[in-house]
Formats: structure tokens, sequence, C-alpha cells
């Protein structure tokens, strides 16, 4: 589930944060610190006013702002709960996984486990608009989240749009965070699939074998053509897609 980073600023500092912001991270610490465990029904908008000295809508933007980031559930006519403490990653929106891992309130680092140019075979040059054959650069790198294996990302660029792609250290900075520095997104598609994942990466991400994954692979445009392919694979059980539409 996604805890902001800003739950871990103390309260003594409080009179320079919007009033919404301050319910927020009231609520944050109260999750993070077990406190409010999953499920748990979190006061209401009028408590919340009352306990906090503000308007409804102030309550109402903190409890809303919470809800679409995946902390909190709320249920009309029941009231609002804590979320199933699970990662989420938006389904429309393309977003750097450190800058997700922050948001909760964690620690993320990475392991970068290969770095190289490889020749590409049929299917992935197909997928980069390339010829067979032709070498791409291939990195693969494992996210963690508070010392925990989260994501295994392999991920095969075009060399020809991204030509200092091995140049770069992944773990100061994500190949994602890099791409759309260098090559900025103008375009991209997802197939999302449950998988049992093979025993290597089951190795890497500290599962069992019988253990389902979530697989994401994802294609990537820039405005000269297909820059990246990149496959995630998570646990199953620590990550979830969503979304929030506003029509």
């Amino acid at each position: 589930m996604s805890i902001t980073s800003k739950s871990k600023i103390e309260f003594g500092n409080n009179e320079k944060l919007a009033k919404y912001t301050v319910i927020k991270q009231y609520i944050c610490q109260k999750i993070e610190s077990g406190t409010w465990p999953q499920h748990y029904k979190v006061p209401s908008e009028n408590e919340l006013t009352q306990q906090f000295d503000v308007s409804r809508m102030t309550a109402r933007r903190a409890l809303q702002e919470l809800t679409e980031q995946g902390i909190l559930v709320r249920s009309q006519g029941s009231g609002t709960f804590v979320a199933t403490f699970k990662s989420q990653s938006s389904l429309l929106e393309i977003r750097n996984i450190s800058d997700e891992i922050q948001e909760r309130g964690h620690k993320h680092h990475a392991k970068q486990l290969m770095l190289k140019s490889i020749a590409v075979n049929e299917e992935v040059s197909i997928l980069l608009n390339l010829k067979n054959n032709e070498h791409v650069y291939l990195s693969q790198i494992l996210h963690f989240e508070n010392g925990f294996p989260i994501q295994l990302e392999q991920r095969y660029v075009n060399a020809a749009l991204v030509p200092e792609y091995l140049l770069q250290d992944f773990t100061e900075t994500t190949p994602h965070e890099y791409l759309s520095a260098v090559a900025p997104l103008t375009e991209a598609t997802h197939e999302i699939e449950a998988i049992l994942a093979q025993e290597d990466i089951c190795q890497l991400l500290n599962i069992s074998t019988a253990q389902p994954c979530l697989q994401v692979k994802r294609r990537t445009w820039s405005s000269k053509g297909v820059v990246s392919l990149a496959i995630l694979t998570a646990p199953g059980n620590k990550y979830r897609l969503g979304n929030h539409l506003v029509f």
C-alpha cells in the first residue's frame, strides 16, 4: 500500500504545512505504527473536523487523497477503512518505482544484476522494431523496499536511441528515471499477466516457485521510435495494479 513519505515529518513542523497534509500525516503514522491495522475504520470527516479544528472540506480532501493513493478504502454508507497492505501501481500512469516506494514512507534501493549489449532475438526485435540479431542493451535490476525484494526489472533498450545507457549506474538512478530524461515518453503499452516465475527469478524475489507473480510487459516510445521493452515481475502477494478515473 502507498504510505506517503511526508508521514515521516515531525508534527512540530505542522504549522508550516497545509491542514489537510497534517491530517494525512496523522493517518499515515497511525497505520505505519501498527495502531491502525488493515481494514481498521478510520475517523469520519466530522470526527477529523473536530479533532483538527478544520473545515469538513479539508478533512474530506485528506481522506480522498489517501483513498486515491490506495492507502484507504471508502465504502459509501459504511465509512473509510485502512486498505490491504500491498504496493500499488497505476495502470494509467507510468511512475518511477523509487518514487512509489518513497511515497509510502519506505526506503528503496536497487541491485544491478546485469548491464550489457546483446544480440536481440526475433521476439524482442519485433517488439523494438529492429532487425533480427541487431544489438540492444539489456539491464536487470532488482528493486528492494525496506530491504526486501519487491520487483525484478528486465529491460531491453534500443541502443541507437539511447547510446549511453551502458554508462549509467542504476543503483543511483532507475532506468525509468534515466530514460524519461534522455528519451521522453510519448506512448506506452502494457501487457499484464499472472504467472509462475522461473526458479532463478523466484530465488531473486525470495519466494517459492509455487507463489504466483504479477508480470507487466511494457513498451515505451519516444518521438523517435520504440525506446524500450521492460519486463517487470513482482510477488503477487506484495503488489497490485490499480487506477483512479475521474469522468
